[in-house]
């Protein structure tokens, strides 16, 4: 990545991020104007495109990651025919943004009041979809696209992921012959609430859960997990329609798929956390006119790289802004690390949990051995405050759910205070894991001398980053985010799934 912007004045650099243009010098997405595609994508027409993305979901629980209890028949087919990534993560632990930051191909915080929850996408924003729809496809969405927010407050006509329709098979119907398409399935499940019970009535058992390392391990914990794991494999069975679908129309080769998730699992210290336990997301890739079945690509990867991922398989060039690169080099050669041995991670208000409005804001870069966050804000809670919110109570940012309610009806017990502290406790300013002894990222090294190399030297590729792409809370830290309007409410309720017959 070009560093030749760190010359340019820090206004000018916001005001370039603020029109929607690259600061000078970087532009990974320009690789997509000279590479070619692969041989398939250029014969004939540009493949279709459908985007299945889980609502919490976090790596590893998937059969192909090697979970021993979750069964994902679907997802485990995809890696199978096509590529499993080994190390992708979102933009954001959040709904809002990760999902602004994939349409978009954009690092969350040039996007202004897209990186927050419940907030907008200004129009200036190109995303791919519109994009797609201008070279000829056929887009649309069901389920949910981008949000949770009001597109209309953006300047927008209709959501960010397109045109919405009733189904799969609707939206199908509705195409031209022989005109590509570009579906986003936008899953509501794992999210929160959970049915109680639904788990053990669908014959999992916790006898062989692996309770997180952040998580006590009481028997509410291991049966939310259940609950939890329960809807994701509700999900799976909509991939497994979904490919049923791409298969008795005869599309699957022609089909690009990817299934993932826009953010951790709704748990303490996980969602709306910057640890792996909040970005780190299952990936798989499938297009067999383009893909070798069976690939593993541990190269690191951001979501955000998927939306000029679609745009060079379609031969439309994507946008000047573009922060995220193209997947297609690692699909065609997994075993190559194409560059990519870190990524970048950040996050401002999630849910509108603290007096004033306040956002927690913070950044990192993970890479293979270590884990570096820079909180800008250690006097604020992460977690949210700790007095009683009107609609969700204390440390509003944890989703509600029985391992919720575990930490803090027992957080004065010996056994549980610990994983309360970890999940709800302010944070220092910085932050350093050492995931090579401790991979769960519980140990904060960032004080030691012994590490006061690393912690400098991943501390200068940060920011290094952020000037680069004229992240405004290197450049001015002026607390923007806390200004931009909230929408909703975080006890909003959340949508039923479609029945299985409207895909």
């Amino acid at each position: 990545m070009s560093h030749s912007c760190r010359h340019l004045a820090p206004a000018l650099v916001v005001a370039l991020v603020l029109l929607g243009a690259p600061p000078a010098g970087h532009g990974p997405a320009t690789d997509a104007s000279v590479r070619q595609p692969p041989a398939a994508a250029r014969e004939g027409r540009p493949p279709n495109i459908l985007f299945i993305i889980a609502d919490d979901w976090s790596h590893p629980h998937a059969g192909v990651y090697g979970d021993p209890v979750v069964r994902t028949p679907a997802f485990d087919r995809v890696a199978r025919e096509g590529a499993l990534f080994a190390h992708a993560y979102v933009a954001a632990p959040s709904c809002t943004p990760s999902r602004a930051a994939i349409l978009t191909g954009q690092a969350v915080h040039r996007l202004a009041e897209g990186a927050n929850l419940w907030g907008f996408l200004p129009a200036r924003f190109e995303v791919y979809p519109d994009l797609l729809e201008r070279a000829g496809y056929h887009v649309g969405f069901t389920g949910k696209g981008w949000g949770p927010g009001r597109f209309e407050a953006g300047g927008r006509t209709r959501n960010p992921a397109g045109p919405r329709f009733d189904s799969f098979d609707d939206f199908l119907a509705k195409r031209a012959k022989g005109q590509p398409f570009s579906f986003w399935f936008g899953s509501t499940d794992p999210h929160r609430p959970y049915e109680a019970g639904a788990a053990a009535r669908a014959g999992l058992s916790g006898g062989r859960v692996v309770v997180p390392p952040f998580l006590p391990d009481t028997p509410e914990v291991r049966d939310d997990l259940l609950d939890y794991y329960f809807e994701v494999q509700r999900f799976d069975s909509q991939v497994a329609h979904l490919l049923e679908t791409l298969d008795r129309l005869g599309e699957a080769d022609d089909t690009l798929v990817v299934v993932t998730s826009d953010n951790g699992m709704p748990f303490p210290r996980a969602k709306a956390n910057l640890y792996d336990s909040g970005t780190r997301m299952p990936l798989a890739i499938r297009w067999p006119r383009a893909v070798r079945a069976g690939a593993r690509v541990d190269a690191f990867v951001s979501l955000t790289d998927l939306a000029p991922t679609f745009l060079e398989a379609a031969r439309v060039q994507a946008p000047a802004a573009t922060t995220g690169r193209s997947l297609l080099p690692l699909l065609q050669a997994p075993g190559t690390a194409d560059g990519r041995d870190h990524v970048f991670l950040e996050r401002e208000r999630h849910a509108n949990v603290r007096r004033g409005d306040l956002s927690y804001p913070a950044r990192a870069v993970r890479t293979a051995d270590y884990l570096y966050i820079r909180n800008y804000r250690p006097d604020r809670w992460p977690a949210g405050d700790p007095e009683i919110h009107v609609a969700v109570g204390p440390y509003g940012d944890i989703d509600g759910g029985a391992a919720k309610e575990v930490l803090l009806g027992r957080r004065a017990d010996p056994a549980v205070s610990h994983f309360f502290e970890l999940a709800t406790a302010r944070r220092p300013a910085e932050e350093l894991f050492d995931l090579r002894k401790d991979p769960a990222q519980l140990t904060n090294l960032a004080g030691q001398a012994s590490y006061a190399e690393a912690r400098d030297r991943l501390k200068m590729t940060l920011e290094a980053w952020q000037r680069e792409t004229g992240d405004p809370r290197l450049l001015a830290d002026d607390d923007r985010w806390d200004s931009y309007p909230y929408f909703g409410g975080p006890a909003s309720p959340k949508p039923q799934p479609p029945a299985p017959s409207r895909f």
